[in-house]
């Protein structure tokens, strides 16, 4: 961990989608909700993998976001499966579970296999993990109701003022989506990656197209050279390959922020050392 102390940033998502008008404010109120959180413990000198996961667990508990146990929407068995990912950004350590059920903040599990040998757990495996850690199922939730099917995530990627980056993403998928289907969220370099000399970026949307594209990892390819933002816009025109939809978050190593989007709308939340935390709907709304 660095020893010099450096500024701070932080952005988080609820998801690259269509927003419909009486779920706009719900969206807003999340993200601001969860960026306030996250600003004050990284004003107060918190790790940066500390802070994603803070800034996830507040999303995961909102239904207004297609993530945690009641948010997320159900498959085609009308069951919840639920994926997750962490990283942290000095040690690239890496945490992820997919297709985990009854547990309430799935984040949590993927955070306990953060030091651990394994770095992907899947469906009886994360269960078995999750319990071991001592995790109780929760029964008889009631699924989230959403204005449109689920195609979104969750997610934060965090600098702290010792100059380290982390990202954390969490999604409960496709409604009505195959039993067992697993996006992007929880592959590296697909739908996150966090490096603190390379850069931190977290996806959502369309999972299949983000993982044929490896989004994650192109958008860090491209940062070497440009501002995140650009680095964001040049990224996404690689799903022309593999059409869908997506947005990006990302912070550069020296904690400029950056995010874009394809999809109608991108619930954001931004806010850095002196500047108040601000959430937004679609990019446009940045320049207003």
């Amino acid at each position: 961990m660095h020893n010099i102390k450096t500024n701070w940033a932080l952005i988080a998502h609820g998801g690259a989608k269509d927003i419909a008008p009486d779920e706009e404010l719900a969206n807003r109120e999340g993200l601001m909700e969860a960026i306030a959180a996250g600003s004050t413990l990284l004003e107060k000198g918190a790790h940066s993998i500390d802070v994603v996961e803070a800034v996830v667990k507040i999303l995961e508990k909102n239904p207004a976001y297609n993530a945690g146990l009641y948010g997320s929407v159900t498959n085609e068995d009308g069951i919840i499966e639920m994926d997750a990912s962490i990283m942290d950004g000095e040690t690239l350590d890496i945490g992820a579970v997919a297709g985990i059920q009854d547990i309430e903040h799935p984040i949590m599990v993927a955070r306990l296999l953060l030091r651990e040998k394994a770095i992907f757990l899947v469906g009886d495996g994360a269960a078995k993990f999750a319990k071991e850690k001592g995790f109780s199922r929760i029964l008889n939730h009631s699924p989230a109701k959403h204005n449109s099917p689920g195609c979104d995530t969750v997610g934060c990627v965090a600098r702290d003022k010792y100059g380290a980056l982390a990202v954390a993403t969490s999604t409960g998928g496709l409604e009505g989506a195959k039993a067992g289907r697993v996006g992007d969220v929880p592959l590296p370099g697909c739908g996150f990656y966090a490096d603190s000399k390379r850069g931190g970026v977290s996806a959502s949307g369309d999972g299949e197209s983000i993982a044929r594209i490896m989004l994650a990892s192109e958008f860090l390819y491209f940062v070497r050279d440009m501002h995140p933002d650009q680095a964001v816009e040049r990224a996404l025109t690689l799903l022309e390959k593999a059409p869908g939809e997506a947005g990006l978050i990302a912070i550069a190593p020296d904690g400029t922020i950056g995010w874009g989007h394809t999809s109608p709308n991108f619930a954001v939340g931004v806010a850095s050392e002196g500047v108040k935390p601000s959430a937004y709907l679609k990019k446009s709304e940045e320049k207003l």
